[in-house]
């Protein structure tokens, strides 16, 4: 097995050589089978602890008497329905099975041998998958520090000391995933005009919706300033649809128009589809999950902080917070029933990124984590 394994990992290119699979955050049935569990909350992939709303089920239900057809390969409702939500063209939107599926497709047109993606330290995973997978170099910025505004979130004059004359790719996540910082209006609108025209920018907003700041932007509202913008964004998170895989971009339509010569033809389900468009039409829903997160979001900051525990800021429905040795707190949570996540992968190994759950289920990750931290305040 070992000598097969040898001998086709040679026959790979290059780039996925090199790789390592995403790990996704432990799955409940997982746990289960493990450590024999019943009662198990999962709080490591940043969903919508409230699942999807009535309106994008019942949508999803009825889609599923056509499951016999091909989806629309076009998405021609649904890039209706997010046309006219973002004021654009048809013609600028691509669909994608989640928004991995989008930085896919960024990869696969723009990036290649001998071509770069600038991103920063602690960064999403997928980038420097989407870069290394297409045999592209991944330049990674250094973060900010630790002392900062924003610990180590993005620090954009770094990422654009990163660019060179092969550089075609820059991703930035606005909050980021895992630390949850942020970027202001006018610190990233700065960024990407000081881009040169080869430069495909790509501001991910996969968490956009749960900012309260005054100073997040909607990088949508930049798409026709900059043509070589591209936004994408998700309907996994606060729409509550992370099963139906439902992502999609925003771009110039020559840059779109690229994306669709090489996305798979009916990468949205029918189904996925149609609980999206009834998902982005449920505003009282996403109103609903948003007040809900951001609130709860900011009691359990600051029971943490009570606990003696550093917080990074954030604007999604996430937090990201220090514990020490975060690999035997993430087991002593596990065995609590509690799935987290680790980040160490990340760049943080003395940290955890938890979820924001339900008010009960916050409740139940702290009293665990308070038993295996104490307080330290």
């Amino acid at each position: 097995m070992s000598e097969l394994r040898s001998a086709f990992h040679q026959l790979a290119v290059p780039g996925v050589q090199t790789l390592h699979p995403y790990e996704p955050g432990k799955p409940m049935d997982e746990l289960q089978r493990e450590y024999g569990l019943t009662d198990i909350i999962k709080l490591a992939s940043n969903e919508n602890p409230r699942g999807p709303g009535e309106k994008a089920l019942a949508a999803a239900r009825e889609a599923m008497a056509d499951a016999h057809r091909y989806p629309d390969g076009n998405g021609f409702r649904l890039k209706q329905a997010l046309a006219t939500h973002h004021g654009v063209a048809p013609e600028t939107i691509t669909l994608g099975n989640g928004s991995n599926d989008v930085l896919a497709l960024v990869a696969s047109t723009f990036l290649g041998p001998g071509r770069e993606a600038v991103f920063s330290e602690h960064a999403f995973a997928v980038y420097p998958i989407v870069t290394s997978a297409a045999g592209a170099t991944a330049s990674v910025a250094p973060a900010l520090g630790s002392d900062s505004g924003m610990p180590f979130g993005h620090d954009l004059d770094a990422m654009r000391a990163r660019v060179t004359d092969a550089t075609r790719v820059v991703f930035v996540a606005n909050p980021n995933n895992p630390t949850g910082t942020w970027l202001g209006r006018r610190e990233l609108k700065a960024f990407v005009q000081s881009l040169p025209d080869h430069v495909i920018v790509v501001i991910d907003e996969a968490y956009c919706e749960y900012s309260d700041s005054p100073q997040q932007p909607d990088a949508t509202e930049w798409l026709s300033a900059f043509p070589n913008l591209v936004v994408t964004r998700t309907f996994s998170k606060v729409h509550g649809l992370a099963g139906f895989r439902v992502g999609y971009s925003i771009a110039h339509p020559a840059v779109a128009e690229l994306f669709n010569r090489v996305r798979q033809p009916f990468n949205v389900s029918t189904s996925a589809q149609a609980a999206a468009e009834a998902a982005l039409a449920d505003t009282d829903y996403v109103r609903e999950s948003v007040a809900m997160n951001n609130e709860q979001r900011e009691w359990l900051r600051g029971e943490l902080e009570q606990l003696g525990l550093d917080v990074l800021p954030s604007a999604a429905n996430f937090l990201c917070v220090r514990v020490g040795d975060a690999g035997a707190v993430y087991e002593g949570l596990l065995r609590a029933g509690v799935i987290v996540r680790p980040v160490a992968g990340y760049g943080l190994p003395e940290w955890i990124r938890v979820t924001v759950g339900l008010p009960d289920e916050n409740r139940r990750f702290l009293d665990a984590l308070t038993g295996l931290v104490g307080r330290r305040a």
